[in-house]
């Protein structure tokens, strides 16, 4: 394999306040009434590069997942694809396309909140992320802040979609 590897895994808190940053992402979806997912992207030193939220809704774009967003933000950022020092965090685990965006762009590490059963493509359903077969692999840090990342999906989708003051 031909990748480096990635900076050494911060403390459990650092990973906490950075998934706050991907879940205050996440809130801000409601608004426009996409599925509360978050994003963020920190190099190396642990400055965030790239912020998104999904929003497919907003912007009538299937790929415009939280991940995409994120991903597209901290490229044009640094001005080059290559995230060889980056770490994405994420409040639900990427799906199938999303993982194929961070294997894309290089992506070392992701960390992400809760489980996908039905689409996870880092662990659950698929395993895409960690594949031996492909030219890199991701290291995969999951359950961060799980409980609020799920809370906010689980509300959203029992008590239907809309902004948060209609609701």
């Amino acid at each position: 394999m031909a990748d480096s590897s990635p900076s050494p895994l911060p403390a459990t808190g650092v990973l906490s306040d950075w998934m706050r940053l991907a879940l205050d992402e996440a809130r801000a979806a409601l608004e426009t009434e996409d599925v509360p997912v978050g994003a963020i992207v920190v190099d190396g030193s642990g400055a965030v590069i790239g912020v998104g939220r999904n929003e497919r809704e907003l912007r009538q774009d299937p790929t415009a997942h939280a991940e995409i967003v994120a991903i597209r933000q901290a490229s044009w950022k640094l001005d080059d694809w290559h995230l060889t020092d980056a770490t994405l965090i994420v409040t639900l685990e990427p799906c199938v396309m999303c993982a194929g965006a961070i294997l894309s762009a290089r992506i070392p590490r992701v960390v992400f909140g809760a489980w996908d059963e039905k689409a996870g493509a880092a662990g659950s359903v698929y395993d895409v992320l960690r594949d031996r077969r492909l030219n890199h692999s991701v290291e995969v840090v999951a359950g961060v802040e799980a409980e609020a990342c799920g809370e906010l999906l689980t509300a959203f989708f029992r008590d239907g979609r809309g902004p948060i003051s209609t609701r």
